[in-house]
């Protein structure tokens, strides 16, 4: 059977852009068992309410849902256990003094698979207050009207 190849997106957090301001992001291996892969593969995680902590020089992912695969049997997993991220020790490190700064913390972006590989796009942000949401809110869609207006001026000119 030959390798895998390209990226496939299992899950996103589409609600992390509207409530963070993302600094940097990082891409990080998961360590994961049998059945949580074949879950993955299934299409079904849940990224809302998960978030990544620094714990003695090692990276976790917790509160990420991976439902129970269907077809597994009694060693089937936790849906919301910690897992243990990959990454490189100065990334790590890099990271740790970025939210060691007060106001930011690890969120998951999305989850994916790579060349057959599970991996999370991690986000290094800060949370938005309830103005700048509806700022950004008002921003888009300022932007939005003044693309009609300019595409009916178009329009009219031909």
């Amino acid at each position: 059977m030959p390798r895998e190849r390209g990226e496939k997106v299992v899950a996103t957090n589409r609600k992390a852009r509207h409530d963070y301001l993302i600094e940097d992001t990082y891409e990080a291996g998961i360590v994961l068992s049998g059945t949580e892969v074949k879950s993955l593969r299934q299409g079904r995680a849940s990224l809302v309410d998960g978030y990544a902590f620094i714990d003695g020089g090692e990276i976790w992912l917790d509160a990420v849902h991976i439902p129970e695969y269907t077809e597994g049997t009694w060693n089937n997993h936790a849906p919301r256990r910690k897992r243990k991220l990959l990454m490189h020790k100065q990334e790590i490190v890099k990271i740790s003094h970025k939210t060691k700064e007060g106001g930011y913390t690890l969120i998951p972006l999305s989850l994916y698979f790579k060349d057959g590989r599970a991996k999370v796009e991690l986000a290094v942000a800060k949370g938005k207050r309830e103005y700048d949401k509806r700022q950004a809110l008002r921003e888009r869609q300022d932007k939005r009207e003044a693309d009609r207006a300019m595409a009916s001026r178009r329009h009219l000119g031909e």
